[in-house]
């Protein structure tokens, strides 16, 4: 599997979705029939995001660790390596060096 490197016919949020004072950075973007992804970067450090709605994050660049709530597996993620998180749920992730870039796809 290999994640986006480009999306077409999209209108691009300017206003950013900055999280944890700026370590974790995204942009939303809107496709034609009104769904949403963000296109994002995390910087190295330790994060948890909670979800409303079930997401599919896409590694584009750098590596990161995951654990989903409820779980006490951590797994490894490249480039061009996804996971999920289902809806009303969570995950830390961290970054151990470098920067992770990310698209998140939400689902549902």
């Amino acid at each position: 599997m290999s994640a986006p490197t480009q999306f077409t016919n999209v209108t691009a949020l300017a206003k950013a979705n900055i999280y944890f004072d700026g370590k974790v950075v995204s942009h939303s973007i809107v496709f034609p029939d009104g769904s949403r992804k963000t296109l994002g970067l995390i910087y190295p450090g330790s994060f948890h995001f909670g979800t409303d709605k079930a997401e599919r994050m896409e590694i584009v660049a750098g590596t990161c660790r995951v654990k989903l709530d409820g779980r006490s597996q951590i797994v490894d993620y490249t480039a061009g390596e996804a996971f999920e998180v289902p809806a009303k749920s969570g995950f830390s992730i961290e970054v151990p060096g470098g920067i992770c870039e990310y698209v998140c796809s939400f689902l549902g």
